[in-house]
């Protein structure tokens, strides 16, 4: 066990679940399904996308009832599933990834919402009696802020802290209850992830009890007591963290291991140059230069800030450069126009997923938008034979989904990818740009989109993909250019291509020029 846990049989399970099944239509969600949370616990549980995490959680929230099972909450049994009232009523309480909270207003009101602002007999708000208890509840769960503060004034983590202080405030003491945590750390830079994890540490060794739902392997191992690990609705094995490896988790998440994620990578000898790019300029990039040939995925290594990013979004004319040309198939593209780079055969994904998709839009409206324009014949709209191609690039790409008229925000951040992928991919385009492809997605997911990509490549695609995960560089690409303060400082390839080099050249630089 990890320093400050003690072994669960001496401290009672607050949290047990049992036999829990849960159907959709054509779905199976949930089969047979338990596990025990015990004081002071962090038990994870990851799984990839439509593993059963969510359904899990909904049933914990009441938001569903299961069609077998039982919750018991402390001495409470639940047989027929949990009301949200009376989830919260048992002790259960909730922060998602989505964490409500409301960044114009300040921290005071914040915690008020859902509990309610201290009044006197006739219905009139008692400030100084809210400010005070708000000064009370941020001193308990040390958090760096006033109750006049505005939350969008915090950092990432102290409203994610905002979040759990309001899940919790009401508490007899602090260690009541299981808190379920909902990728808490997704939206949040590395740093601002450290201080949460190191405050709700501080919460576990006190006694609070957690349940801890994350897709980052490496975090869930150095934070979790213990992991539990769903496949295709089944609990495959709950196991002490302590000496757990990643490639294991791995395993057990996607049934295969780690260097099975990334497809084989075919010999590139002999391919001609189908993107060049000639004296770039822009953001903080200078006098860049480079191909990339048919069937070829090359990665931009660099940190944030270094200018990998702005070269991405310069080939597509997301950005306008100072100088230098960007040449498709040898035709110049116009800078600063996405329009000339679409109609010259060029694809972009854009790190962030609001950007690329159309949240309240169904799959198929997301995945006939770049070419709406072929379904209209003589000013009818052709929805059957839209529906049946949307069908079709469901099943080439795996997207999982109800049906081509499911809305793509209910969808799991894995298949909203897909998604955003396939739009582009069926179009067969010459280049294909990928940012941050797998940011915020599952490792089993992250299996499905690389091989998305290596089938692009061999179809004859140049890729060119950025991103910090270098790891990834490493095992899909079969080059990567490596950019350090603008410029390109190396060029790697196989079989010197690995993350701990790229890791090494990113933060220190090699003279320009510089290749292994």
């Amino acid at each position: 066990m990890q320093p400050g846990h003690d072994a669960p049989g001496g401290r009672g399970a607050v949290l047990r679940v049992r036999g829990l099944s849960k159907s959709f239509p054509g779905t199976q969600a949930l089969d047979d399904v338990g596990l025990e949370v015990y004081r002071g616990q962090i038990h994870a549980l990851v799984g990839a996308n439509g593993s059963g995490k969510s359904t899990f959680v909904k049933i914990l929230a009441g938001v569903y009832h299961p069609d077998a099972g039982e919750i018991q909450v402390g001495d409470r049994v639940f047989g027929s599933g949990l009301t949200a009232t009376g989830a919260r009523a048992a002790g259960l309480h909730f922060v998602h990834q989505d964490l409500a909270v409301f960044p114009d207003m300040s921290v005071a009101d914040n915690l008020a919402i859902g509990r309610g602002f201290e009044t006197d007999r006739g219905q009139r708000i008692r400030w100084r009696a809210v400010r005070r208890r708000t000064a009370e509840v941020l001193d308990h769960f040390q958090i760096q802020a006033r109750p006049d503060t505005p939350v969008g004034a915090l950092r990432p983590s102290d409203r994610t802290m905002v979040a759990i202080a309001r899940a919790l405030q009401d508490q007899e003491g602090q260690h009541a209850g299981v808190l379920v945590l909902d990728e808490p750390t997704t939206s949040l830079p590395e740093a601002d992830v450290r201080l949460l994890l190191d405050a709700l540490r501080r919460y576990a060794a006190a006694g609070q009890s957690m349940l801890f739902i994350s897709h980052h392997i490496d975090e869930v191992l150095s934070f979790a007591h213990c992991v539990s690990v769903l496949r295709d609705g089944r609990k495959v094995g709950t196991l002490d963290a302590e000496g757990l490896t990643h490639d294991r988790v791995v395993q057990l998440i996607t049934g295969r291991t780690a260097g099975q994620l990334y497809p084989e990578i075919p010999e590139s000898a002999g391919r001609s140059a189908l993107l060049e790019v000639r004296n770039l300029a822009v953001g903080p990039v200078q006098d860049v230069s480079f191909d990339v040939a048919a069937g070829e995925v090359v990665g931009v290594a660099g940190l944030v800030g270094s200018g990998a990013s702005e070269i991405v979004r310069a080939v597509f004319g997301a950005q306008t450069p100072r100088a230098g040309s960007i040449t498709v198939d040898g035709k110049r593209l116009i800078p600063g126009r996405p329009r000339s780079a679409i109609a010259g055969g060029v694809s972009y994904v854009p790190g962030e997923r609001s950007r690329a998709g159309f949240f309240d839009a169904s799959v198929r409206e997301n995945l006939s938008a770049p070419d709406v324009a072929r379904y209209w014949r003589f000013l009818v709209m052709q929805g059957g034979r839209e529906r049946r191609d949307a069908r079709e690039t469901m099943r080439r790409f795996g997207i999982r989904a109800v049906s081509e008229a499911q809305i793509l925000t209910s969808l799991s951040g894995g298949n909203q990818q897909k998604v955003v992928l396939g739009r582009w991919l069926r179009r067969q385009p010459k280049v294909l740009l990928l940012e941050e492809p797998t940011q915020g997605v599952d490792v089993g997911a992250r299996a499905d989109i690389y091989q998305l990509i290596r089938q692009a490549a061999d179809d004859g695609t140049a890729v060119l993909l950025v991103t910090v995960d270098f790891e990834e560089i490493a095992g899909i690409c079969d080059r990567a250019l490596v950019v350090n303060e603008g410029a390109i400082v190396a060029e790697l390839r196989k079989p010197n291509l690995d993350d701990e080099t790229l890791t090494g050249l990113a933060f220190s630089g090699l003279e320009k020029g510089a290749a292994r």
